[in-house]
């Protein structure tokens, strides 16, 4: 199929080919008809992509502190190769369309094949010719609507949701800044509510627009018009609410809103534009400041609009969905009139020529929409207190993997290519000798064409089944979100495959029990788990130089693992885990390689609120590992440091950049520190990644026994048991 997409780092347009996407549980897959651009938000990121580096940190500058913080967590190299990894990727546009639902996920019953459905969002209503939407994205479109006039839902809620922001009541008077898009549809259901609306735009075409569509008067704000509308309408105190619906970098909205707002009047904030709020003016008539949130509650609330978590009515009345439907309502019984913005209709395989004559001005528009084939394509096929460590039974049927050719290049298929596995996997296997990207597979079409052009895959698609039935490839990668790790391991070694899974393995024991199931069933337990650490090479040197002890030893592993950010994917414990299963299993791998052992018990505790851990593993020679895994820490503080003492010996490793040991001799103390700082914190990707394909090729033992990875999984999984008993767990071995 084909989307449009921009190049954020050379500013290109196109019209890609990539592969449809997946129809997924709690959503439907929908065949675009007509789909909006955003004249406002779209073109702002058109003009941004178009900058100089330095501009676009300049036009960006929560994005640079996010980079400035990476550096100081992972380095240069590691940031350099994930901000331009980004940067050069192609990125969808579009948010706003209207379709014909082509498939149904599990667990939808509202709409049905063939139906006609509106679509919300910045990840789900792309410019595309198929997108999968969630449930709470899309709504029913009324019978007798337009499917282009339909295509207008998205920005017709975000209209609506500031309308609601600003509690317009009957006889009220309000001033709309900025006749755009938004701000043509602000107006509209000001107008619908019984409000008297003065607009304000410098382009008297807009406002002439506004006029017709039910404004009382409008004009340039910079001209004396405005101003005397309002008095005129106000007797003098000026407007109820003002919207501010305008973008750029002038001050002058908020100024004007201050000067025409009534006392103790309300300002909403719809757009993206200068907010430098006069202080005096501001505080004297007490303005009532407020933001609108895009559409409307359950915005960037992943349990809403990914998960299908509604909230009840009664406590949220008016929700991203209700807005999309109340505004479908709306235009269908003409109370809302969105024809009159239509200023162009173009052909979708049209769509960079479209975009190049906005950005030029060429094309003067308030609304311009994409019109879509009719003719049918294949959507693809739907994808749909003692704990005990399972006991690994080795395999009773199937052949060794063979040892392959050195000439023969070993075969991998990835499946999620997300940015970990963008920037810390694929950058080491693209260049390796002797090694073949063969496939990528994602649920998003776009990640897997990104991938597929910047690594060199051989093959992008969304269908998991074709390439877990390639008999040419020979290993797996799973790099995915947590809750489809185990799963997507079990299919893979039942389909033959050996398998690399990022950690974690597994988020429950009844997983981590259908993977080693998996293993017997099919005699395959060719896996490996990202456990990385053990391999870097700065620490394999430190283990080296502290040399073999005769006792036990104590470890001490702290991770300044820091907050998260809002909206952080890592954040939605119900489906992800919490985050110590997610990656606590690096920690515990690191301890257990360092003594030599798997753990036999684990006790843990938490602050308040669990957001700091302190994670006590025992071993059976004796020796003890603490991990404190804290949240709570400055961001400045390195993230990992560890010390291991035995035997008059200290091990210290500071944040994989520096590792140092101290030896007592019989004259004295000997010291042994890394002859220079690494140019970058190596983790050891790159090494166990060649551990890796050597196992592959030369059908060697895997590079961390099956039993190491398991009981690792069941430490790591025993911590929450530990926290909810409040005593130490033991790990008894199933028999």
């Amino acid at each position: 199929m084909k989307q449009v997409v921009q190049n954020y780092k050379s500013g290109e347009l196109a019209v890609l080919d990539v592969p449809v996407p997946g129809c997924k549980p709690g959503g439907v897959l929908v065949r675009s008809a007509f789909s909006l651009i955003s004249t406002g938000t779209e073109l702002m990121k058109v003009s941004e992509a178009g900058m100089s580096m330095l501009g676009k940190a300049r036009s960006r500058p929560d994005q640079v502190a996010k980079v400035m913080q990476s550096v100081a967590t992972n380095g240069v190299p590691a940031t350099y190769r994930k901000v331009m990894g980004k940067l050069d990727s192609y990125t969808p546009l579009g948010y706003s369309l209207c379709g014909v639902v082509e498939q149904v996920g599990t667990g939808i019953d509202d709409v049905k094949v063939g139906d006609i459905v509106a679509c919300a969002g910045n990840e789900h209503a792309l410019h595309a010719e198929l997108n999968w939407v969630p449930k709470n994205l899309y709504a029913p479109v009324p019978d007798g609507l337009a499917p282009r006039h339909a295509a207008f839902g998205t920005v017709g809620s975000i209209a609506m949701q500031g309308v609601r922001q600003g509690e317009p009541q009957l006889g009220e008077v309000a001033l709309v800044i900025g006749l755009g898009l938004i701000g043509q549809l602000v107006v509209q259901l000001l107008a619908a509510a019984g409000v008297r609306v003065v607009g304000a735009d410098p382009d008297p075409v807009r406002c002439e627009l506004a006029e017709r569509l039910g404004a009382a008067a409008c004009g340039d704000p910079a001209s004396a018009a405005v101003e005397a509308a309002v008095a005129e309408l106000t007797d003098g105190h000026g407007v109820d609410q003002v919207y501010l619906a305008a973008g750029g970098g002038s001050n002058q909205p908020v100024e004007l809103a201050a000067r025409l707002c009534r006392d103790r009047g309300r300002v909403v904030d719809i757009g993206k534009c200068r907010l430098d709020l006069p202080w005096n003016a501001y505080y004297e008539k007490e303005l009532d400041v407020r933001f609108s949130r895009s559409y409307g509650p359950g915005r960037y609330d992943p349990e809403y609009e990914l998960e299908g978590r509604d909230y009840p009515i009664g406590y949220v009345r008016w929700t991203e969905r209700r807005n999309l439907a109340c505004f479908l309502d709306l235009v269908a019984r003409g109370s809302v009139d969105v024809e009159p913005l239509v200023s162009h209709i173009a052909d979708f395989d049209d769509a960079v020529e479209t975009y190049q004559r906005l950005k030029d001005g060429e094309l003067k528009a308030v609304a311009v929409l994409f019109r879509y084939p009719e003719q049918k394509e294949e959507a693809g096929e739907a994808q749909a207190p003692a704990v005990a460590v399972p006991a690994v039974k080795r395999p009773t049927g199937g052949a060794p993997t063979p040892a392959r050719s050195a000439k023969t290049p070993v075969r991998l298929a990835f499946v999620g290519a997300g940015n970990y596995a963008t920037s810390m996997l694929l950058p080491h296997l693209a260049q390796r000798d002797g090694v073949e990207l063969s496939t990528v597979v994602t649920t998003t079409a776009l990640s897997a064409a990104n991938a597929q052009r910047k690594f060199g895959f051989a093959e992008a698609t969304t269908d998991l089944d074709a390439v877990l039935g390639d008999t040419s490839i020979d290993a797996v990668f799973v790099v995915t979100r947590h809750s489809s790790h185990a799963e997507l391991t079990r299919k893979a070694l039942l389909a033959g495959k050996t398998v690399f899974v990022e950690k974690p393995l597994a988020l429950t024991e009844d997983e981590l029990a259908g993977v080693l199931a998996a293993v017997e069933e099919s005699g395959n337990d060719r896996l490996q788990v990202g456990f990385n650490r053990r391999f870097a090479p700065l620490l394999q040197e430190a283990r080296k130089r502290f040399g073999a002890r005769t006792g036990p030893a104590s470890l001490r592993y702290l991770v300044n693992a820091g907050r998260l950010g809002h909206g952080s994917w890592y954040l939605q414990q119900g489906t992800e885990g919490s985050r110590f299963a997610g990656e606590g299993g690096h920690f515990v791998d690191t301890a257990s390689w360092l003594l030599e052992a798997d753990p036999v018990s684990v006790y843990a505790v938490a602050t308040s609120g669990n957001e700091d851990l302190q994670v006590v593993l025992r071993y059976p020679d004796g020796s003890t590992a603490t991990i404190s895994y804290v949240t709570t820490g400055a961001a400045g503080f390195p993230k990992e440091t560890l010390d291991l003492i035995a035997d008059g010996k200290v091990l210290r490793l500071d944040d994989f950049v520096r590792a140092s040991v101290f030896v007592d001799g019989g004259v004295g103390r000997k010291r042994w520190v890394s002859s220079r700082l690494p140019k970058a914190r190596d983790k050891g990707q790159s090494a166990e990644l060649a551990a890796f394909i050597k196992a592959v090729r030369t059908g060697g033992p895997m590079p961390v026994p099956l039993e190491s990875l398991v009981a690792t999984t069941s430490a790591t999984l025993a911590v929450q048991a530990g926290l909810v008993g409040g005593a130490p767990v033991t790990l008894a071995r199933a028999r």
